[in-house]
């Protein structure tokens, strides 16, 4: 199984190396076997997923120590200098490539992925992430995989959120990973 989180952090952590101490910030580790072996053990298997079917997408606020953990565990990483600079539509085919050997896809959703000029519904808001298309469009490209299998939507705080605006556009953001569109 394929994974493909959309966030602006890296959900790396372990308790011995967040700064924060925020759990929040530690499930990607866990799913990988690194962490407490009460959450890494949840499942039928430990590690839940393997580090080549993880493509973290569209990074761009990691700490230090997470950035050790990042590269130590192999995983594909796609930050927002890789978006800036090959555009959306060359990275997500990057990174559907890689993941091709994989039968379906589980797209975690952070929603802090976006940039919070458009979804300032978010705790953990971290400016320069994607615009309304550029979004759009990676949920598009995911969807025309056909792999995608599960999705989970995390980091949407409502009483952050300015008259509903961020859980509006993460609707219509799932409605196109779902296959919505526009003809």
């Amino acid at each position: 199984m394929g994974i493909e989180p959309d966030e602006a952090h890296g959900d790396m952590n372990s308790a011995e190396s967040s700064p924060s101490g925020n759990i929040h910030g530690m499930p990607l580790a866990c799913l990988l076997g690194t962490g407490a072996d009460s959450l890494c053990t949840i499942g039928e298997r430990s590690p839940a997923i393997d580090a080549a079917d993880v493509v973290l997408f569209g990074v761009r606020a990691v700490d230090a120590p997470e950035v050790k953990l990042i590269r130590a565990s192999g995983i594909k990483v796609m930050t927002m200098r890789d978006l800036d600079s090959r555009g959306m539509q060359g990275v997500m085919e990057e990174a559907i490539t890689h993941l091709g050997g994989c039968d379906r896809l589980h797209v975690s959703f952070d929603v802090d992925f976006l940039d919070p000029g458009i979804a300032p519904g978010v705790g953990t808001r971290v400016r320069g992430g994607p615009n309304y298309r550029e979004a759009h469009l990676a949920m598009e490209l995911l969807a025309d995989t056909g792999k995608v299998g599960s999705v989970d939507v995390v980091e949407l705080n409502p009483c952050l959120d300015r008259e509903n605006a961020t859980a509006r556009l993460s609707v219509e953001l799932l409605e196109s990973l779902f296959g919505k569109r526009i003809l």
